[in-house]
């Protein structure tokens, strides 16, 4: 075994810079937080073959003054940390001191910083451990940082990266990212000596939104509704109306205090935010910002600070989802006033056994009335209506699962009423079926189907919430429901939904006026009437214009 021994400064210095700079996107991390910390209004980024070859970054900022500029090329040197009691209340972007000396770890540093009023600027090389001399130099208010030969005695590290334009785009997606929680800082980029793009300041954050989501994506985000201060914070942001959404989570982008950063909490509290209000499989997107007290949040986890640690981190989590949840149901209301006006008028008296089930939820509105009329039934499966201006499709599956869960979660673990049946359903179930039931039959007589074991692997159905009964139950497809390992739901959601889903009217199903009437009646009093819970929309308005176009005119 060989003797221990101190490592030198060059092996240190590389070991530190491995787990902070991966590719040209860290460079232009550490070096734009730094300009943001300094008080910058201006950040031009500008990158040669991606960045391999160099990574410049210009600001405006307050500059460095020219006796600190070879100390701040050093490791673990910093402006924003005193002693180790303010690292539990990190208040800028940077923090570790070691962002200048990594980069100058694997590549050819110069930094060049004019102090706003000073007559000269000045400028310092490093390379490695070694460090040059100060010497003075020309240059505008601010500082330049220059990277070159980036990873160029390190060839494994090299071989490590994509190409220039996979490297490039890297960049572009984290700057402009980065530049959502800066609006009224102005971002440029240029890649190879040409300018791909500029982000003027702005006070109005939607613009920020369409470069990074796309114009189209960005007209699609609501503001998310205010939430109360919560544990001494904020939060705001925008996320996707229902029916807009991504196959992964890359574009739901999280700021806390201003840091880009991943955090698996906040991304479970978006998707349950998005409960019922989106298909499986499916993902929302939008921006939130957290703002919260700096000495409740941990910064100090990870080497390049994508990471953070909440101390109340639950209640966070809580807020997050609350609010999210909140703005969607407001947003889904509003949608369907527009979708549906007011209201329709009451059914006649004496519709169908049917209709059982919609008449358990309430009585309908006594003076509902809009010039929403019901046209008839398409297909057996969508509701068609119109107010003269357009043209409604409801599906009415989708809409009464919506109905039935919603009443489902409003009676669950109440003495919901239940409707005995004069002769119990008895089911033989096979032993994976028989485990999927026993895991979830708590949850199932909370949503009011009242079932017990009946022999081996038997079991018997003797009760259905109220209006039930006149429409049968789906058990088999609702034990495959169940039985399939869903993340986006929490598992009383999941069984509710499916309970809902396999126990009201199907696609093909006759429907007379009254039961339409009475289910679009019934739908408009949801909390959430655009979505069944499993996040397919429930209606679709044609406007005279769409329809129009359809005519070419």
């Amino acid at each position: 075994m060989a003797d221990i021994r101190l490592l030198d400064a060059l092996t240190i210095g590389q070991i530190a810079a491995g787990e902070v700079i991966e590719r040209p996107a860290s460079v232009v991390k550490e070096l734009v937080e730094n300009a943001v910390d300094a008080g910058a209004q201006r950040v031009t980024v500008s990158l040669a073959n991606g960045g391999v070859d160099l990574v410049e970054v210009i600001d405006d900022a307050c500059g460095i003054p020219s006796g600190e500029l070879a100390l701040a090329v050093q490791r673990h040197a910093t402006s924003k940390l005193r002693d180790a009691r303010e690292l539990g209340a990190v208040a800028t972007l940077g923090f570790r001191g070691e962002g200048l000396a990594s980069i100058a770890a694997v590549s050819d540093l110069e930094v060049l910083s004019r102090v706003a009023g000073a007559a000269m600027g000045a400028s310092v090389s490093a390379h490695g451990d070694r460090i040059g001399p100060v010497e003075p130099a020309a240059g505008p208010a601010g500082t330049r940082v220059r990277a070159a030969n980036l990873f160029a005695e390190l060839p494994v590290r090299r071989e490590f990266l994509r190409s220039p334009n996979a490297e490039f785009n890297r960049v572009s997606t984290l700057l402009s990212t980065f530049a959502l929680a800066y609006p009224s800082v102005s971002f440029a980029l240029r890649h190879d000596g040409r300018d791909v793009w500029v982000m003027p300041s702005t006070g109005d954050p939607r613009e920020r939104l369409a470069m990074v989501f796309g114009r189209n994506a960005a007209a699609s985000l609501i503001p998310l509704m205010q939430t109360d201060r919560t544990l001494g914070g904020g939060l705001r942001g925008f996320v996707s109306a229902p029916g807009y959404d991504r196959n992964d989570r890359r574009l739901q982008v999280l700021f806390v205090n201003g840091r880009a950063v991943r955090n698996a909490q906040i991304a479970s509290a978006w998707t349950a935010g998005y409960a019922t209000f989106t298909m499986l499989g499916r993902q929302p997107y939008g921006v939130l910002f957290l703002d919260l007290p700096p000495e409740s949040v941990d910064a100090n986890v990870h080497p390049t600070k994508s990471e953070v640690r909440l101390r109340y981190g639950a209640q966070v989590v809580d807020a997050v989802r609350r609010s999210i949840a909140s703005t969607l149901h407001e947003h889904a209301t509003m949608r369907a006033s527009e979708h549906a006006g007011t209201g329709l008028p009451e059914p006649a008296a004496g519709a169908s056994e049917a209709i059982s089930l919609f008449a358990a939820h309430g009585v309908p509105p006594e003076n509902g009335s809009s010039a929403m009329r019901i046209l008839g039934q398409l297909d057996r499966t969508y509701i068609v209506a119109s107010d003269g201006e357009a043209l409604l499709l409801v599906d009415q599956h989708a809409a009464h699962e919506r109905i039935a869960y919603e009443s489902i979660v409003a009676r669950a673990g109440e003495d919901a009423p239940r409707e005995p049946l004069l002769v119990p359903h008895v089911l033989e179930l096979d032993a994976a079926q028989s485990d999927a039931l026993e895991q979830v039959i708590s949850s199932v007589r909370d949503g009011g189907l009242e079932i017990e074991p009946f022999g081996e692997r038997a079991y018997r159905i003797i009760a259905t919430p109220a209006g039930y009964g006149a429409r049968g139950f789906d058990i088999a497809g609702f034990l495959d429901d169940v039985s399939e390992d869903l993340k986006q739901r929490n598992a009383q959601e999941r069984i509710w939904a499916s309970l809902a889903c396999h126990s009201v009217t199907v696609a093909g199903e006759r429907l007379d006026p009254q039961e339409m009437t009475m289910l679009v009646a019934r739908l408009q009093e949801c909390a959430n009437p655009m979505h069944c819970p499993h996040g397919r929309p429930t209606m679709v308005r044609l406007s005279s214009s769409e329809i129009a176009r359809l005519f070419k005119r």
